[in-house]
């Protein structure tokens, strides 16, 4: 079997995100942006299963899913879905005192995260997971049509 596209563009593919997520967030450098996505991710994480954490993981590119496992405790307890605001709070909160994470963090995230993969897999994985887990990845507001892999 020939190596999986996303070990073999990782580097494009992780830019290409950025890029989508810092032009998304209007985040002046990529430092902040990657806070922001960190932020994002983690508290999409932590209402997760570690199954479903995993089966959410399998679809990410491969840095984007290195960032979205890396420092897990899994003896965490999973929290309620909670609110669009309590998400965003909680991305605000990731490394508090040099975190300028603006308030469109998830919607943000959301659409870079549509532009990096597959709409049927991301649509799969979601249809698994939690009914919160598709209002997490939603884009309202955003054409469906803009949106997709850009790096296929």
């Amino acid at each position: 079997m020939p190596m999986p596209w996303t070990y073999r563009q990782a580097t494009r593919e992780w830019q290409a995100f950025l890029a989508d997520a810092k032009d998304a967030m209007d985040t002046p450098t990529d430092n902040t942006t990657f806070t922001a996505v960190e932020g994002v991710l983690r508290a999409f994480r932590r209402r997760l299963t570690p199954q479903q954490a995993i089966d959410f993981a399998q679809i990410l590119p491969s840095v984007l899913r290195a960032l979205f496992v890396a420092d897990w405790n899994l003896s965490d307890p999973v929290i309620p879905p909670g609110t669009r605001a309590d998400w965003t709070a909680e991305a605000r909160a990731l490394r508090r005192h040099h975190n300028v994470t603006p308030e469109n963090c998830v919607a943000a995230t959301a659409c870079a995260l549509r532009r990096a993969v597959l709409r049927e897999d991301l649509d799969r994985v979601l249809s698994r997971l939690p009914p919160f887990a598709a209002d997490f990845w939603s884009t309202p507001g955003i054409d469906p049509a803009t949106l997709g892999p850009r790096i296929v």
